[in-house]
Protein backbone atom coordinates (compact mmCIF):
# COMPACT_ATOMS: atom_id res chain seq x y z
CA UNK A 1 0.00 0.00 0.00
CA UNK A 2 1.67 3.62 -0.66
CA UNK A 3 1.94 5.90 2.02
CA UNK A 4 -0.15 9.04 2.08
CA UNK A 5 1.11 11.59 0.68
CA UNK A 6 2.21 14.64 3.16
CA UNK A 7 0.17 18.13 3.80
CA UNK A 8 1.71 20.64 1.96
CA UNK A 9 3.90 22.88 4.58
CA UNK A 10 2.52 26.21 5.29
CA UNK A 11 4.25 29.10 3.79
CA UNK A 12 7.27 30.83 5.20
CA UNK A 13 6.24 33.72 7.34
CA UNK A 14 6.94 36.52 5.99
CA UNK A 15 9.36 38.07 8.86
CA UNK A 16 11.72 35.37 7.90
CA UNK A 17 12.16 37.19 4.17
CA UNK A 18 12.30 40.70 6.22
CA UNK A 19 15.49 39.11 8.03
CA UNK A 20 16.16 37.77 4.55
CA UNK A 21 16.40 41.88 3.25
CA UNK A 22 18.58 43.15 6.23
CA UNK A 23 20.91 39.99 5.18
CA UNK A 24 21.33 40.91 1.85
CA UNK A 25 22.14 44.21 2.71
CA UNK A 26 24.92 43.50 5.00
CA UNK A 27 26.25 40.69 2.97
CA UNK A 28 26.26 43.34 0.06
CA UNK A 29 28.02 46.27 2.21
CA UNK A 30 30.79 43.67 3.49
CA UNK A 31 32.07 42.71 0.19
CA UNK A 32 31.02 45.34 -2.67
CA UNK A 33 34.41 47.62 -1.52
CA UNK A 34 36.33 44.38 -3.18
CA UNK A 35 34.80 45.54 -6.92
CA UNK A 36 35.93 49.26 -5.91
CA UNK A 37 39.24 49.33 -4.56
CA UNK A 38 40.85 50.90 -7.58
CA UNK A 39 37.86 53.68 -8.09
CA UNK A 40 38.59 54.42 -4.19
CA UNK A 41 42.21 54.66 -4.12
CA UNK A 42 42.25 56.98 -7.15
CA UNK A 43 39.40 59.22 -5.34
CA UNK A 44 40.93 59.38 -1.73
CA UNK A 45 44.48 59.66 -3.32
CA UNK A 46 45.15 56.20 -1.31
CA UNK A 47 47.76 53.47 -1.94
CA UNK A 48 46.08 50.26 -3.37
CA UNK A 49 47.06 47.88 -0.53
CA UNK A 50 45.77 51.24 2.13
CA UNK A 51 42.52 51.00 0.30
CA UNK A 52 42.51 47.22 0.99
CA UNK A 53 42.52 47.65 4.64
CA UNK A 54 38.86 49.35 4.68
CA UNK A 55 38.01 45.63 3.95
CA UNK A 56 40.53 44.33 6.90
CA UNK A 57 38.60 46.88 9.13
CA UNK A 58 35.10 45.68 8.28
CA UNK A 59 36.23 42.54 9.53
CA UNK A 60 38.12 43.25 12.42
CA UNK A 61 34.71 45.06 13.60
CA UNK A 62 32.45 42.35 13.11
CA UNK A 63 35.32 39.82 14.70
CA UNK A 64 35.14 42.31 17.94
CA UNK A 65 32.26 43.90 17.91
CA UNK A 66 29.85 41.07 17.34
CA UNK A 67 30.34 39.94 20.78
CA UNK A 68 30.67 43.32 22.95
CA UNK A 69 27.23 44.62 21.19
CA UNK A 70 25.66 41.21 21.43
CA UNK A 71 26.32 41.44 25.25
CA UNK A 72 25.26 44.54 25.46
CA UNK A 73 22.00 44.42 23.89
CA UNK A 74 21.42 40.76 25.78
CA UNK A 75 18.61 42.14 27.55
CA UNK A 76 16.46 44.42 24.57
CA UNK A 77 13.77 43.04 23.08
CA UNK A 78 15.05 41.33 19.81
CA UNK A 79 13.00 43.34 17.57
CA UNK A 80 14.17 46.49 18.83
CA UNK A 81 17.72 44.99 18.70
CA UNK A 82 17.44 44.36 14.35
CA UNK A 83 15.80 47.62 13.96
CA UNK A 84 18.15 49.09 15.67
CA UNK A 85 21.13 47.44 14.09
CA UNK A 86 19.47 48.10 10.42
CA UNK A 87 19.56 52.34 11.93
CA UNK A 88 22.90 51.71 12.47
CA UNK A 89 23.92 50.02 9.44
CA UNK A 90 22.07 53.02 7.67
CA UNK A 91 23.80 55.46 8.95
CA UNK A 92 27.15 53.91 8.25
CA UNK A 93 26.36 53.57 4.64
CA UNK A 94 25.74 57.19 4.27
CA UNK A 95 28.53 57.99 6.34
CA UNK A 96 30.78 55.68 3.85
CA UNK A 97 28.88 57.62 0.81
CA UNK A 98 29.94 61.09 2.17
CA UNK A 99 33.30 60.57 3.82
CA UNK A 100 35.55 63.34 2.53
CA UNK A 101 39.06 60.90 3.09
CA UNK A 102 40.11 57.80 3.53
CA UNK A 103 40.23 58.46 7.61
CA UNK A 104 36.23 59.07 8.12
CA UNK A 105 35.94 56.49 5.25
CA UNK A 106 37.77 53.73 7.44
CA UNK A 107 35.76 54.77 10.48
CA UNK A 108 32.24 54.80 8.72
CA UNK A 109 33.10 51.32 7.64
CA UNK A 110 34.18 50.09 11.18
CA UNK A 111 31.05 51.72 12.19
CA UNK A 112 29.03 49.69 9.51
CA UNK A 113 30.51 46.26 10.51
CA UNK A 114 29.31 46.60 14.10
CA UNK A 115 25.59 45.61 12.40
CA UNK A 116 26.61 42.77 11.11
CA UNK A 117 27.20 39.75 13.52
CA UNK A 118 24.97 41.04 16.03
CA UNK A 119 22.22 40.86 13.47
CA UNK A 120 23.05 37.99 12.18
CA UNK A 121 22.80 35.68 15.50
CA UNK A 122 19.62 37.77 17.26
CA UNK A 123 18.40 37.20 13.21
CA UNK A 124 18.84 33.34 13.81
CA UNK A 125 16.95 33.14 16.86
CA UNK A 126 14.20 34.90 15.51
CA UNK A 127 13.88 33.41 12.82
CA UNK A 128 13.51 29.88 14.01
CA UNK A 129 11.06 31.60 16.94
CA UNK A 130 8.66 31.99 14.17
CA UNK A 131 8.09 28.80 12.91
CA UNK A 132 7.26 25.28 14.00
CA UNK A 133 9.93 23.21 15.32
CA UNK A 134 10.62 21.02 12.04
CA UNK A 135 11.21 24.18 10.14
CA UNK A 136 13.67 26.07 12.22
CA UNK A 137 16.59 24.89 9.99
CA UNK A 138 14.88 25.84 6.61
CA UNK A 139 13.99 29.08 8.33
CA UNK A 140 17.92 30.06 9.40
CA UNK A 141 18.63 28.87 5.26
CA UNK A 142 16.11 31.30 4.06
CA UNK A 143 17.59 33.87 6.41
CA UNK A 144 20.86 33.28 5.10
CA UNK A 145 19.77 33.45 1.86
CA UNK A 146 20.00 37.27 1.43
CA UNK A 147 23.79 36.70 2.46
CA UNK A 148 24.08 34.49 -0.87
CA UNK A 149 22.23 36.52 -2.77
CA UNK A 150 24.30 39.44 -2.13
CA UNK A 151 27.82 38.07 -3.26
CA UNK A 152 25.67 36.50 -6.27
CA UNK A 153 24.27 39.47 -7.74
CA UNK A 154 24.77 42.39 -4.79
CA UNK A 155 28.53 43.02 -5.28
CA UNK A 156 28.34 42.91 -9.16
CA UNK A 157 25.50 45.40 -9.27
CA UNK A 158 27.61 47.28 -6.73
CA UNK A 159 30.63 47.17 -9.23
CA UNK A 160 28.50 48.47 -11.97
CA UNK A 161 27.29 51.40 -10.10
CA UNK A 162 30.82 52.16 -9.37
CA UNK A 163 31.85 52.03 -12.67
CA UNK A 164 29.28 54.33 -14.22
CA UNK A 165 28.40 56.81 -11.69
CA UNK A 166 31.22 56.69 -9.07
CA UNK A 167 32.17 54.34 -6.23
CA UNK A 168 30.24 56.57 -3.76
CA UNK A 169 26.68 55.61 -5.63
CA UNK A 170 27.43 51.90 -4.81
CA UNK A 171 26.59 52.85 -0.88
CA UNK A 172 24.32 55.39 -1.42
CA UNK A 173 22.11 52.29 -3.17
CA UNK A 174 23.07 50.24 -0.06
CA UNK A 175 22.05 53.16 2.30
CA UNK A 176 18.61 52.67 0.21
CA UNK A 177 18.44 49.14 0.92
CA UNK A 178 19.10 49.81 4.63
CA UNK A 179 15.86 52.25 4.74
CA UNK A 180 14.03 49.63 3.04
CA UNK A 181 15.07 46.58 4.79
CA UNK A 182 14.55 48.59 8.42
CA UNK A 183 10.76 49.37 7.60
CA UNK A 184 9.89 46.17 6.40
CA UNK A 185 11.71 44.60 9.50
CA UNK A 186 9.53 47.08 11.54
CA UNK A 187 6.39 46.35 9.99
CA UNK A 188 6.73 42.56 9.75
CA UNK A 189 8.89 41.52 12.25
CA UNK A 190 6.25 40.67 15.68
CA UNK A 191 7.39 41.85 18.45
CA UNK A 192 8.85 39.25 20.79
CA UNK A 193 6.42 36.59 22.42
CA UNK A 194 8.47 36.45 26.10
CA UNK A 195 11.17 39.38 27.36
CA UNK A 196 13.91 37.00 27.25
CA UNK A 197 15.27 33.63 27.59
CA UNK A 198 14.19 32.90 31.13
CA UNK A 199 17.26 30.88 31.72
CA UNK A 200 20.98 32.07 30.76
CA UNK A 201 23.54 29.77 29.62
CA UNK A 202 26.55 29.13 32.32
CA UNK A 203 29.30 31.13 29.82
CA UNK A 204 31.82 29.69 31.98
CA UNK A 205 30.92 26.37 30.75
CA UNK A 206 30.21 27.55 27.22
CA UNK A 207 33.79 29.32 26.91
CA UNK A 208 35.45 26.09 28.55
CA UNK A 209 33.56 24.22 25.68
CA UNK A 210 34.95 26.10 22.92
CA UNK A 211 38.51 26.60 24.27
CA UNK A 212 38.94 22.40 23.67
CA UNK A 213 41.97 21.60 21.36
CA UNK A 214 40.16 20.26 18.51
CA UNK A 215 37.34 23.02 18.65
CA UNK A 216 40.29 26.15 18.69
CA UNK A 217 42.07 24.56 15.86
CA UNK A 218 38.75 24.39 13.89
CA UNK A 219 38.28 28.07 14.28
CA UNK A 220 42.20 28.38 13.57
CA UNK A 221 41.42 26.19 9.82
CA UNK A 222 38.61 28.71 9.21
CA UNK A 223 40.94 31.85 9.77
CA UNK A 224 43.68 30.39 7.24
CA UNK A 225 41.69 28.82 4.68
CA UNK A 226 39.75 32.12 3.88
CA UNK A 227 42.55 34.27 4.50
CA UNK A 228 44.43 32.91 1.73
CA UNK A 229 41.33 32.94 -0.37
CA UNK A 230 40.74 36.94 0.48
CA UNK A 231 44.65 37.58 -0.10
CA UNK A 232 43.38 37.09 -3.93
CA UNK A 233 39.87 38.34 -3.86
CA UNK A 234 40.47 41.48 -2.02
CA UNK A 235 42.72 42.36 -5.30
CA UNK A 236 40.77 40.86 -7.77
CA UNK A 237 40.03 43.94 -9.60
CA UNK A 238 43.21 45.73 -10.00
CA UNK A 239 43.76 41.47 -10.69
CA UNK A 240 41.82 40.93 -13.61
CA UNK A 241 42.37 44.65 -15.57
CA UNK A 242 46.19 45.56 -14.66
CA UNK A 243 47.60 41.64 -14.74
CA UNK A 244 45.19 39.90 -16.98
CA UNK A 245 44.47 43.16 -19.29
CA UNK A 246 40.49 42.94 -18.81
CA UNK A 247 38.47 46.06 -19.30
CA UNK A 248 36.66 48.05 -16.33
CA UNK A 249 33.20 47.23 -17.40
CA UNK A 250 34.42 43.10 -17.76
CA UNK A 251 34.36 43.00 -13.77
CA UNK A 252 31.13 42.78 -13.21
CA UNK A 253 30.21 39.65 -15.02
CA UNK A 254 32.98 38.24 -13.76
CA UNK A 255 32.24 39.05 -10.34
CA UNK A 256 29.46 36.90 -11.45
CA UNK A 257 30.92 33.91 -12.19
CA UNK A 258 32.49 34.03 -8.99
CA UNK A 259 28.79 34.03 -7.23
CA UNK A 260 28.10 31.31 -9.06
CA UNK A 261 31.10 29.21 -7.92
CA UNK A 262 30.36 30.05 -4.49
CA UNK A 263 27.40 28.52 -4.36
CA UNK A 264 27.82 25.90 -6.84
CA UNK A 265 30.63 24.81 -4.29
CA UNK A 266 28.73 25.64 -1.34
CA UNK A 267 26.32 22.95 -2.50
CA UNK A 268 29.15 21.15 -3.44
CA UNK A 269 31.04 21.56 -0.38
CA UNK A 270 27.64 19.88 2.24
CA UNK A 271 27.52 16.98 0.21
CA UNK A 272 31.28 15.86 0.69
CA UNK A 273 30.62 16.26 4.23
CA UNK A 274 27.98 14.13 4.60
CA UNK A 275 29.90 11.30 3.65
CA UNK A 276 32.25 12.14 6.35
CA UNK A 277 33.96 15.67 7.94
CA UNK A 278 37.74 15.19 8.31
CA UNK A 279 37.78 13.79 4.80
CA UNK A 280 36.13 16.73 3.55
CA UNK A 281 38.00 19.24 5.12
CA UNK A 282 41.34 17.25 4.04
CA UNK A 283 39.65 17.55 0.30
CA UNK A 284 38.25 20.88 0.06
CA UNK A 285 41.26 22.73 1.56
CA UNK A 286 43.52 20.54 -0.63
CA UNK A 287 41.47 21.61 -3.32
CA UNK A 288 41.45 25.39 -2.41
CA UNK A 289 45.39 25.36 -2.47
CA UNK A 290 45.56 23.62 -5.86
CA UNK A 291 43.32 26.14 -7.82
CA UNK A 292 45.03 29.16 -6.18
CA UNK A 293 48.50 27.23 -6.96
CA UNK A 294 47.40 27.07 -10.83
CA UNK A 295 45.44 30.36 -10.99
CA UNK A 296 49.26 31.76 -11.10
CA UNK A 297 49.53 30.16 -14.75
CA UNK A 298 46.08 31.97 -15.53
CA UNK A 299 47.11 35.80 -15.16
CA UNK A 300 47.88 36.53 -18.72
CA UNK A 301 44.90 34.10 -20.04
CA UNK A 302 41.55 35.91 -20.19
CA UNK A 303 39.31 32.95 -20.79
CA UNK A 304 41.48 31.09 -18.21
CA UNK A 305 41.26 33.64 -15.70
CA UNK A 306 37.30 34.04 -15.72
CA UNK A 307 37.48 30.14 -15.66
CA UNK A 308 39.80 30.17 -12.00
CA UNK A 309 37.87 32.60 -10.83
CA UNK A 310 34.79 30.38 -10.99
CA UNK A 311 36.77 27.84 -9.69
CA UNK A 312 38.28 30.09 -6.90
CA UNK A 313 34.70 31.17 -5.65
CA UNK A 314 33.75 27.40 -5.71
CA UNK A 315 36.91 25.66 -3.96
CA UNK A 316 36.76 28.35 -1.15
CA UNK A 317 33.49 27.93 -0.35
CA UNK A 318 33.35 24.30 -0.70
CA UNK A 319 35.34 24.60 2.68
CA UNK A 320 32.55 25.95 4.46
CA UNK A 321 30.16 23.24 5.52
CA UNK A 322 33.46 20.93 6.64
CA UNK A 323 34.68 23.48 8.46
CA UNK A 324 31.25 24.42 10.30
CA UNK A 325 30.59 20.96 11.00
CA UNK A 326 34.16 20.22 12.28
CA UNK A 327 33.36 22.90 14.93
CA UNK A 328 29.89 22.23 15.83
CA UNK A 329 30.59 18.32 15.98
CA UNK A 330 33.49 19.35 18.60
CA UNK A 331 31.81 21.87 20.78
CA UNK A 332 28.78 19.70 21.91
CA UNK A 333 26.79 22.10 25.37
CA UNK A 334 28.27 25.26 22.96
CA UNK A 335 27.10 25.36 19.46
CA UNK A 336 25.60 28.43 19.65
CA UNK A 337 28.87 30.05 20.55
CA UNK A 338 31.17 27.91 18.74
CA UNK A 339 29.00 28.99 15.64
CA UNK A 340 28.83 32.72 16.15
CA UNK A 341 32.81 32.45 16.51
CA UNK A 342 33.36 30.19 13.51
CA UNK A 343 31.92 33.91 11.78
CA UNK A 344 34.06 35.56 13.38
CA UNK A 345 37.57 33.53 12.44
CA UNK A 346 35.71 33.94 8.76
CA UNK A 347 35.57 37.68 9.40
CA UNK A 348 39.14 37.05 10.42
CA UNK A 349 40.12 34.94 7.71
CA UNK A 350 38.56 38.24 5.29
CA UNK A 351 41.46 41.17 7.97
CA UNK A 352 43.94 38.89 7.39
CA UNK A 353 44.07 37.81 3.62
CA UNK A 354 43.58 41.70 2.81
CA UNK A 355 46.14 42.39 4.95
CA UNK A 356 48.29 39.75 3.61
CA UNK A 357 47.42 41.10 0.28
CA UNK A 358 48.38 44.45 0.65
CA UNK A 359 51.57 43.24 2.21
CA UNK A 360 52.75 41.06 -0.83
CA UNK A 361 51.85 44.01 -3.08
CA UNK A 362 53.14 47.19 -0.93
CA UNK A 363 56.79 44.72 -0.56
CA UNK A 364 57.49 44.38 -4.32
CA UNK A 365 56.42 41.33 -5.42
CA UNK A 366 53.40 42.47 -7.54
CA UNK A 367 49.82 41.40 -8.31
CA UNK A 368 50.90 38.64 -10.10
CA UNK A 369 52.61 37.31 -6.80
CA UNK A 370 49.08 37.00 -5.28
CA UNK A 371 47.80 33.72 -6.24
CA UNK A 372 50.78 31.49 -5.53
CA UNK A 373 51.28 33.27 -1.80
CA UNK A 374 48.28 33.52 -0.79
CA UNK A 375 47.95 29.29 -1.53
CA UNK A 376 50.28 29.01 0.92
CA UNK A 377 47.94 29.87 3.54
CA UNK A 378 45.51 27.08 2.72
CA UNK A 379 48.52 24.58 2.60
CA UNK A 380 49.13 25.71 6.25
CA UNK A 381 44.85 24.81 6.85
CA UNK A 382 45.34 21.52 5.40
CA UNK A 383 48.17 20.79 7.77
CA UNK A 384 46.36 21.80 10.56
CA UNK A 385 43.33 19.49 9.74
CA UNK A 386 45.95 16.89 9.10
CA UNK A 387 47.35 17.53 12.54
CA UNK A 388 43.80 17.93 14.46
CA UNK A 389 42.69 14.52 12.60
CA UNK A 390 45.81 12.25 13.63
CA UNK A 391 45.25 13.75 16.82
CA UNK A 392 41.47 13.16 17.25
CA UNK A 393 41.85 9.37 15.52
CA UNK A 394 45.32 8.70 18.28
CA UNK A 395 43.01 10.19 21.22
CA UNK A 396 40.59 7.58 20.35
CA UNK A 397 42.27 4.88 19.47
CA UNK A 398 44.13 5.05 22.85
CA UNK A 399 41.07 4.01 24.85
CA UNK A 400 39.59 1.30 22.86
CA UNK A 401 43.15 -0.10 23.43
CA UNK A 402 43.15 0.33 27.19
CA UNK A 403 39.15 -1.29 27.28
CA UNK A 404 40.33 -4.05 24.67
CA UNK A 405 43.47 -4.85 27.19
CA UNK A 406 41.16 -4.76 30.30
CA UNK A 407 38.97 -7.31 28.81
CA UNK A 408 41.51 -9.82 27.93
CA UNK A 409 42.82 -9.58 31.62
Amino acid sequence: MLPMPSPPSPRMPLAVYALTAGAFGIGTTEFVIMGLLLQVAADLQVSLPLAGLLISGYALGVFVGAPLLTLATGRLPRKTVLVALMVVFTLGNLACALAPNYALLMVARVVTSLAHGTFFGVGAVVATGLVAEERKASAISVMFTGLTVATLLGVPAGAWLGLHYGWRSTFWAVAAIGVIATLVIATLVPADRDSRDATRPDVRAELAVVARTPVLLGLLMTVLGFGGMFAVYTYIQPLLTQVTGFADAAISPILLVFGVGMIAGNLLGGRIADRGVPRALMATLLALTIVMGLMTFALHSPWAMVLFTGLLGAAAFATVSPLQMWVLQRASGAQNLASSLNIGAFNLGNAFGAWLGGAVIAHGFGLGALPWIGALVPLSAFAVAWIAIRAERAHNVLPACADAAQSAS
